[in-house]
């Protein structure tokens, strides 16, 4: 009876020890992979915002704008899957009160926005597009953004890179340590880095300001675990 009590004392110890010690055969590496390329669309915020007596009468205001401004989109070939509602919001707009604080702030009118997120494919016309716009209806721009029409392909370049990246630092930290490297155990992506934002006000003549969209870079991270031979 004590002879099988101190077997089984002796494999509960020797299971997880054995575990460890393979799990510890492994190398971990990460992997970074880039391509640069000059984006071929632009993602505009565009909106108008308007304040009224009551809040039905500021929603009606920005919502005529929008109309403006979406006959303007449609005039200018817009397509209607690239123009998407971004934003409403209604708040009320309340007076400081006095100097001496014997009168608290009280509610003097509602501000309603409304936004809308527009594709231009291309990257020309964004300038004009927006000039248009703000003439004559939107008072609001809430920035501009590069992108890419079909950024697939460049993702599958940087993923690639990425892998090979990880693979290299993973061979030359099984050389360095002596040990032979064995095959991939594990691969996991990470999210790439967003886009470059470029902004300005609204009040600017959009066709007098230079829109240049540069290099953008699509990039990929992984992470990979490698087991290491006998």
């Amino acid at each position: 009876m004590k002879f099988l009590t101190g077997t089984v004392i002796v494999l509960s110890l020797w299971i997880p020890l054995a575990a460890a010690a393979q799990e510890a055969r492994t190398i971990h590496t990460s992997g970074v992979g880039s391509v640069a390329e000059v984006p071929d669309m632009a993602e505009v915020s565009i909106g108008a915002t308007r304040v009224a007596p009551t809040a039905g009468a500021a929603l009606s205001a920005t919502s005529e704008d929008l109309r403006a401004v979406l006959d303007i989109l449609e005039a200018a070939g817009i397509a209607p899957r690239d123009i998407a509602t971004g934003s409403v919001s209604v708040q009320p707009v309340r007076s400081r009160g006095d100097q001496l604080q014997t009168e608290p702030p009280r509610i003097t009118g509602f501000q309603a926005s409304n936004t809308l997120s527009v594709r231009v494919r291309d990257i020309a016309r964004v300038g004009s597009i927006l000039d248009a716009t703000v003439q004559d209806g939107a008072n609001t721009f809430n920035g501009l953004r590069f992108s890419f029409q079909d950024p697939e392909p460049l993702q599958d370049r940087a993923r690639a890179a990425a892998v090979r990246d990880a693979m290299r630092r993973a061979a030359q930290l099984a050389a360095a340590s002596g040990v032979t490297l064995g095959p991939v155990l594990k691969i996991t992506e990470t999210d790439g880095a967003p886009g470059p934002a470029f902004e300005m006000a609204a009040s600017a003549r959009m066709s007098d300001v230079p829109v240049a969209a540069g290099e953008q870079e699509v990039r990929v991270r992984v992470e990979m675990i490698f087991a290491i031979e006998d």
